[in-house]
């Protein structure tokens, strides 16, 4: 049995300075077509609601028209190329694409997701806001030694610095520009991808994973991985060259050209994060069969004091590299829930309530004591694995404790220790 596959590979591009000019002129113009197919569906929209509680007594009759919709203005688009010439130098996919994403970003509005979550209203693209045109179909042999080749811009130089892997074909490709340069995104599927049966998780081939900000990450296993701090350790040099663009004139070159050093400092502590997240779940995926971790609310917890040090240390990108890396390499990951995780003791099961600032998980009732990263990171191995602590430790109360007691014990002693067994 297979499945199918899909991954992405990214390569910087190296264009000369006709392809540079080329690539921009496409940017600028698939902008102003979006703004413009956006307007239109925004203008139909306002024209054509009435809310029923909220309607005017006396309201002009819009023109009737019908709904543009994402095949009438890819229809017109024959008509765009008529009026203005320049289009035609787009490729067509390309401009059916810009189409494509106008209809996404619209329909995510008005409609709700799964949870009933909707998007903000989408805004139109300023001036250098459209960074990306895709071609939905290309050649398979489109790349050709250290070169790739893209309809209507030509053979384009790229830094190829991994092949590509066996079996995978290639959908998509997505030109984007960011600070530094251009890049290719290669949108890559497989279908022949042998399937790897669900695993059941047990407390042999399970790891439990908790997030911190003291450690990044802290295992069942007892293993640790500091946390990086990328953006706290450049933040003297954000404030360094920040200084420097309050300095100059708002749209001058001299002020560009401070925007432009900001704005590679923070891709500079973005990539380093991003490819401490990478190696992180290689490391973890090398350990067990199925990885477990909390299901956090980050969103929720990046709005509060804390709200720096959880969005430098990224977990977010790193659970979502994780989840993905993971289905690719056949592991099974479960999300857990986080209550109580750090205040359950992992020996006894009892809770052990402790403000935040102690670091040290110190059980009254069994004596056990632990570092509390380590004791969440056993609970959540033992939460997802469907093992509780009271049925996969040993009967709490021992034989050797009968022994210390006064030979007169109580029935009501006896009844607790009949009570126990039961519950077990």
């Amino acid at each position: 049995m297979f499945i199918v596959m899909w991954t992405a590979y990214q390569y910087k591009l190296k264009p000369n300075k006709e392809q540079v000019s080329t690539i921009e002129l496409w940017l600028d113009l698939l902008r102003r077509q979006y703004n413009y197919r956006l307007g239109e569906r925004f203008s139909w929209w306002s024209e054509n609601r009435c809310p029923v509680n909220a309607s005017p007594l006396i309201m002009p009759i819009p023109q009737l028209r019908n709904n543009p919709d994402y095949y009438s203005q890819k229809k017109d688009l024959v008509n765009t190329k008529d009026k203005f010439r320049e289009y035609k130098l787009i490729h067509s996919q390309v401009l059916q694409d810009c189409i494509k994403r106008v209809k996404l970003a619209f329909e995510r509005w008005l409609k709700a997701d799964k949870n009933g979550h909707r998007l903000g209203k989408p805004r139109f693209k300023g001036k250098g806001r459209y960074r990306s045109f895709t071609y939905p179909q290309i050649k398979q042999n489109c790349i050709e030694g250290n070169k790739i080749n893209l309809p209507k811009i030509g053979k384009v130089k790229l830094i190829q610095h991994r092949p590509l892997p066996e079996g995978f074909q290639i959908k998509t490709v997505t030109i984007s520009r960011k600070v530094d340069g251009y890049y290719v995104t290669l949108s890559l599927e497989n279908k022949w991808v042998p399937y790897f049966p669900d695993v059941e998780p047990t407390t042999e081939n399970t790891l439990g994973i908790d997030m911190g900000l003291k450690n990044f990450l802290v295992t069942s296993q007892g293993e640790s991985v500091p946390i990086p701090q990328y953006y706290r350790s450049s933040q003297k040099r954000l404030k360094t060259l920040q200084k420097r663009l309050s300095r100059k004139k708002k749209g001058s070159k001299r002020w560009l050209k401070a925007v432009k050093a900001v704005a590679k400092q923070h891709k500079k502590v973005a990539d380093k994060r991003k490819d401490f997240n990478f190696k992180t779940a290689n490391e973890l995926l090398l350990k067990a069969e199925v990885i477990q971790y909390e299901n956090l609310n980050i969103k929720g917890l990046a709005k509060t004091r804390l709200s720096k040090s959880i969005n430098d240390a990224g977990w977010g990108q790193f659970l979502s590299i994780l989840t993905v890396k993971a289905g690719n390499a056949g592991v099974k990951t479960i999300a857990v829930n986080p209550q109580n995780t750090s205040q359950d003791c992992s020996n006894c099961g009892e809770k052990v309530p402790k403000e935040l600032n102690i670091r040290t998980h110190s059980c009254p009732h069994c004596g056990i004591v632990i570092d509390r990263d380590l004791n969440a990171a056993i609970n959540i191995k033992n939460r997802a694995a469907g093992h509780p602590v009271l049925k996969a430790r040993s009967c709490p109360m021992q034989w050797q404790d009968w022994e210390m007691r006064s030979p007169h014990y109580s029935v009501s002693l006896v009844w607790e220790y009949v009570t126990t067994l039961i519950n077990l």
